[in-house]
């Protein structure tokens, strides 16, 4: 087959997350079954924001068995990348499916016109929280307003959706109101294995770390709770059981840099967190490995990547129990959860954790077997291909 994925980044702008890897790990996986697959997206260059946008990257690019087509970005309104150039490469192919993931994008746009034009199944998937996301009611009165009128145009994408895949049953509900169940397909989210594997680099040596320490992964906003993990962590930095523990923050700045950095100094709470920013990939994998265990404290999460990524490495995880974490953390079974804004809580579960190493072994040992049975990109890819191929012949 020859599948076309579409997405506002890829590689190497990795510091875009998860739905980049997502698409990266569709196209290797796929790709290796012997089908030609493209990903369509911008020239977003890896860079300390989201806006870095780079005309030197290659135009075209192969990488292992598939290929990326870049196009320039013309401008950007937060995370909506305009690059009408992918317009006319799109319409120079002619994949047998068009599978656009983030349909809040320009980039789904581009691809729901060529499908139409071209007459070309296609496959939408999300995972951006189509009506739940906090940024559609915390942003400001123009960002709330620019949101509105996507509205129709997202509307128009789901209507002309062949298929459409979600990682959990949260998303489901949230897709039945705008289409027919029969519609939408659950495929589970996974991480590829291949590239989560035991590191060389001494992380602790590198970044100058001489105590254990517990790790937050994720983009510097307020959706991701830091605020909530300091908070937490004032309550904490006196207790002789957190004497020699750090809390270890890497991450990129999606706006909440400077407000984290005075929310630690108003708590006094320096000497006892140690923050990455912009980190490597190769960092993140080596911190995985060694760190005691992760805290995820997101006020909104679809479908977490972070938690599979830690159970690779047979590290546990407490996250909050709120929209899609529950259907990847699972209480008393492979992490913890506590409620949203409760920090006093979470306080309580990391202490937990801490003095109670047989719990904590247990619950990575089962969240590391359930990335190895199925929450795995070999085993999404799979169901992803069957969704694809299903499509064809129904075509056919």
């Amino acid at each position: 087959m020859n599948i076309a994925l579409v997405c506002p980044a890829s590689l190497p702008a990795v510091q875009f997350g998860g739905i980049l890897f997502l698409c990266v790990d569709l196209a290797k996986e796929i790709s290796e079954l012997g089908h030609n697959v493209t990903i369509y997206t911008t020239d977003l260059d890896f860079a300390s924001d989201g806006t870095t946008f780079n005309k030197n990257l290659p135009r075209q690019e192969k990488i292992q068995n598939f290929t990326i087509k870049r196009s320039h970005v013309w401008f950007t309104y937060s995370l909506f990348y305009v690059n009408p150039g992918m317009f006319i490469q799109m319409l120079k192919d002619t994949p047998d499916v068009i599978h656009t993931v983030g349909i809040k994008s320009f980039q789904s746009i581009i691809a729901t016109l060529v499908s139409k034009q071209k007459k070309i199944p296609l496959v939408i998937s999300d995972q951006g929280g189509l009506t739940t996301h906090p940024f559609l009611h915390e942003s400001g009165f123009i960002k709330r307003i620019f949101y509105k009128l996507q509205f129709p145009i997202i509307k128009f994408i789901i209507n002309h959706a062949t298929k459409i895949t979600v990682p959990n049953e949260y998303e489901k509900k949230i897709f039945e109101k705008f289409t027919n169940k029969s519609k939408i397909e659950i495929i589970n989210n996974g991480v590829n294995l291949e590239t989560l594997t035991p590191s060389k680099n001494n992380f602790r040596e590198k970044f100058c770390i001489n105590d254990k320490f517990i790790l937050f992964v994720g983009r510097f906003s307020h959706s991701k709770g830091i605020d909530i993990l300091l908070r937490a962590i004032n309550l904490l930095k006196d207790k002789p059981k957190l004497k020699n523990i750090k809390f270890v923050i890497m991450g990129v700045d999606f706006g909440y840099q400077k407000q984290m950095y005075d929310l630690i100094n108003e708590l006094e709470i320096e000497t006892s967190i140690h923050i990455i920013r912009n980190p490597v990939r190769a960092d993140v994998i080596s911190a995985y490995q060694e760190c005691e265990f992760l805290i995820l404290p997101s006020r909104w999460e679809l479908s977490p990547l972070v938690p599979l990524e830690g159970f690779a490495f047979k590290k546990t995880i407490i996250s909050t129990n709120t929209d899609g974490i529950p259907y990847t953390v699972k209480h008393n079974t492979n992490g913890l959860l506590f409620d949203p804004e409760n920090f006093e809580e979470l306080s309580e579960l990391i202490l937990e954790l801490i003095s109670n190493t047989d719990k904590r072994d247990s619950l990575g040992l089962t969240g590391y077997q359930m990335v190895m049975d199925e929450l795995n990109s070999k085993h999404m890819s799979k169901k992803t291909l069957t969704v694809y191929k299903t499509i064809k012949n129904s075509k056919n």
